[in-house]
């Protein structure tokens, strides 16, 4: 049996090499499935005709990015770059927001998947967890949904403002005491997570939090009105679904508000904005912005570096 070995915090470990494994992580590298799994045969295959039994983990990955290199120079530098992130001493962290009905669901769970991320959470259920602690006396727009907070709100609107935003920004300001919290314990525990929700708005997030490595955020749009609200007509025609058509579809001009309020600010803030049409292309860009952050950070480090070394030359 073949092992490849390992080590985490000083200590050594050992486990069986597994083709299933290599292919996930030679599909999040955007390799096609069927020829991941043909690499991974054949690297396991050149490693037991070399007679080896055990193979460290870091030889294992430079086997692999040499194979990839006869394939495609680009696969081997996203592999390389994805292994990097994975076995960064920080958790990734992934955000996706949008209104109610954009797909920010779908596409968390999708994308869990493709990076292997076990957690995924949702920040409805932060808001439900909320719901216990707190008194709707004293949060009450925390017992509306996002799109009919207004209807909460115990201080008139003054004319000039829009009274479903004042709802939906109060509303997404208390769920994000909740969001914090957990986004700050993934962080110190060293969890890996997916969160997504309406509640993920950019602004109401500590910038302190977001400019952490490996945190990334998104926010997913329709710009077609017909297609974001065929998307209510999808969700609530399955048996399971406990989603009730009409009340998405009578406060659907208020979703939309929110909908552009939350792409318009995350325009201002230059934080990624997906339109989320098709499942596949809105998990291949998502994939492709985190390789680029991740390679302009490399760059900027081994940058720097070369500059300390200059200056050391200097005084030297």
């Amino acid at each position: 049996m073949l092992l490849v070995e390992g080590e985490v915090g000083g200590k050594k470990y050992r486990e069986p090499f597994s083709k299933g494994i290599l292919s996930k992580s030679l599909i999040r590298s955007e390799v096609e499935p069927t020829k991941a799994y043909e690499i991974a045969s054949d690297i396991e295959e050149s490693i037991h005709k070399e007679g080896n039994e055990v193979i460290a983990l870091t030889d294992l990955i430079k086997t692999v990015r040499k194979r990839l290199e006869k394939e495609d120079p680009i696969l081997a530098k996203k592999y390389v770059v994805w292994k990097q992130i994975r076995r960064s001493k920080d958790p990734l962290i992934i955000l996706i927001g949008g209104a109610s009905g954009i797909g920010t669901s779908s596409i968390s769970f999708e994308l869990a998947t493709r990076l292997g991320i076990k957690n995924l959470l949702s920040t409805d259920m932060i808001r439900e967890v909320m719901r216990k602690m707190v008194s709707k006396e004293l949060c009450p727009t925390l017992f509306e949904s996002s799109y009919t907070a207004e209807d909460a709100l115990t201080t008139p609107a003054p004319p000039e403002f829009d009274k479903t935003l004042l709802g939906f920004k109060d509303h997404v300001e208390t769920v994000n005491v909740g969001l914090t919290g957990v986004i700050e314990r993934s962080i110190k525990e060293g969890i890996s997570i997916v969160i997504e929700g309406v509640h993920i708005v950019p602004g109401f997030i500590d910038e302190d939090l977001l400019n952490r490595p490996n945190v990334y955020m998104f926010v997913l749009a329709l710009s077609d009105e017909k297609i974001h609200k065929g998307r209510f007509y999808s969700r609530c025609r399955q048996l399971w679904a406990r989603r009730p058509l009409k009340r998405y579809l009578k406060h659907f001009t208020s979703i939309r508000k929110t909908h552009d309020y939350i792409v318009g600010v995350a325009e201002k803030q230059d934080i990624p904005v997906i339109e989320n049409i098709d499942v596949t292309t809105t998990i291949d860009e998502m994939m492709e912005y985190i390789i680029t952050v991740k390679e302009k950070e490399q760059q900027e480090k081994k940058a720097q570096e070369n500059k300390d070394i200059d200056v050391i030359d200097i005084f030297s």
